[in-house]
């Protein structure tokens, strides 16, 4: 019989995770509640990051994003935040605010998202950084595209998103020819990931 060649010591250690990672998540099919990823997609289209920074679009993914999170020392989130105040209002989590915030949450991806925040922590790989940042939705009906205030938004929060990044000693250039956006669509139509 052959012998298997012998698991890493460390399973977590052979997965991939950037020391920084900026994550939208949300449901891009739902109106504003994809205002998350939108606001990623407008980061990586404007600006060009460090190789120790990446930009995912986590969708509507939770514990799955486990090999793309595993590693990372600093993660900004990217979301709708739906907490039933006026809509447009932006808002702000970091660190043990984080966990509380998703607690409260009811929605499979933000469930997910608390499950995979969790598993690291009691596998010793908790994020030394989370900070949230998000908006409440205009709208949560069925369609791709923001609505006009959500629209108007997204530079603001990735704005915000970029002074958190300078915090962290993330320095993104700006792409002198940004790339084209359309927020009427989702990734995969354009077989165009984050």
């Amino acid at each position: 019989m052959a012998e298997q060649a012998a698991a890493p010591a460390d399973y977590f250690d052979t997965l991939y995770g950037a020391e920084v990672t900026v994550l939208g998540i949300g449901n891009v099919i739902l109106s504003d509640e994809g205002f998350g990823v939108r606001v990623a997609e407008y980061l990586d289209a404007h600006y060009d990051f460090p190789e120790n920074v990446q930009v995912l679009d986590g969708g509507t993914l939770g514990i799955e994003l486990t090999q793309y999170i595993t590693g990372t020392k600093k993660l900004l989130i990217l979301d709708s935040i739906n907490a039933g105040a006026e809509p447009g209002t932006r808002f702000r989590f970091t660190d043990d605010d984080v966990l509380a915030h998703f607690q409260e949450k009811i929605s499979a991806h933000e469930i997910g998202i608390q499950d995979l925040l969790a598993l690291l922590e009691v596998t010793g790989r908790k994020i030394d950084h989370v900070t949230v940042l998000g908006a409440q939705p205009y709208s949560l009906e069925a369609g791709v595209a923001l609505t006009e205030g959500m629209q108007r938004l997204v530079p603001a929060i990735a704005e915000e998103a970029l002074t958190v990044l300078k915090g962290w000693g993330v320095e993104p250039k700006k792409k002198t020819t940004p790339e084209a956006l359309d927020f009427s669509i989702v990734a995969e139509e354009t077989n165009r990931g984050i």
